[in-house]
């Protein structure tokens, strides 16, 4: 399915991604960890080809994606949608413009300067919405969500391209650790859901442990870690943050005491408080 090869971005005497090798056979939640400046970014970028890789392969269902330019590289980014974490979203337009905004690769110039969308495409991204728990803020600008509600809109924007692949960089790190559940959740049921891959950059080792299937540890740019969530030890963390005795991980938990409530009532309560 995605396989990249000997991946490389050397940014003058700097070497952020270092012969990065990872292998996805079957669609996946995966987490990427690391510290500033690990690289992490960096290596998303270059799968989506916002950014240029030195050296190396990007190959997916065969094709090679380094390789593409123009219309056949846009198509790609259209599959492989990108999610940041400052969102991304243009403020003073109403939320349901700025998911319609998914669909820009596949509409003419005259149509999206004129924000001219079939109903079929308004009445998705609607849809998105609703799935996403926000469908009554479609009508609201942008700029008066909260920064959970925000990001939301941002993933329903990234669903609008129908993508094989999500990519998100840091999709909770301005979030708060209730918001940052809500988001999670939301990625996890669109991996489980729809069947696709969601690779994650994040910062915290329970998010990645709690809600994904395999976890890439970044160190300098290269990958020191490669493996299940039950494999992650704390010794495997004090490696990948180059981290002494004291490291800890409680100082970054995203967790929220659940007080034995099921899944479905915690999901109930976390969007309730993330809407007000």
């Amino acid at each position: 399915m995605l396989r990249i090869d000997h991946l490389t971005k050397i940014f003058g005497q700097n070497t952020a991604v270092d012969a990065a090798e990872i292998e996805v056979a079957k669609p996946s939640m995966i987490g990427i960890i690391g510290r500033s400046g690990a690289g992490k970014s960096t290596l998303l970028r270059m799968i989506n080809r916002l950014t240029d890789a030195s050296s190396g392969k990007i190959v997916f269902d065969g094709r090679d994606v380094t390789a593409l330019r123009g219309a056949a590289k846009r198509a790609w980014q259209s599959e492989c949608a990108m999610i940041f974490q400052q969102f991304n979203l243009v403020l003073r337009m109403d939320v349901v413009s700025n998911v319609l905004h998914g669909t820009l690769n596949r509409r003419s110039t005259l149509a999206t300067m004129f924000n001219l969308f079939p109903d079929a495409d308004i009445a998705q991204a609607i849809a998105i919405l609703d799935r996403l728990g926000i469908a009554e803020h479609a009508a609201k600008r942008a700029e008066d969500l909260s920064g959970g509600q925000q990001q939301r809109v941002a993933i329903a924007r990234a669903l609008m391209q129908d993508p094989k692949i999500i990519l998100a960089d840091e999709p909770i790190a301005s979030l708060d650790p209730m918001n940052a559940q809500i988001v999670m959740r939301a990625l996890r049921r669109i991996h489980e859901e729809d069947g696709r891959t969601v690779i994650a950059n994040l910062h915290t080792l329970d998010t990645a442990r709690r809600y994904c299937d395999r976890v890439i540890g970044m160190r300098d740019g290269r990958i020191v870690f490669d493996g299940s969530p039950d494999q992650l030890s704390t010794a495997a963390a004090r490696d990948i943050y180059g981290a002494d005795a004291d490291f800890s991980e409680s100082a970054t938990s995203t967790e929220i005491e659940q007080l034995g409530r099921s899944d479905a009532e915690e999901e109930a309560r976390l969007r309730a408080l993330g809407d007000d």
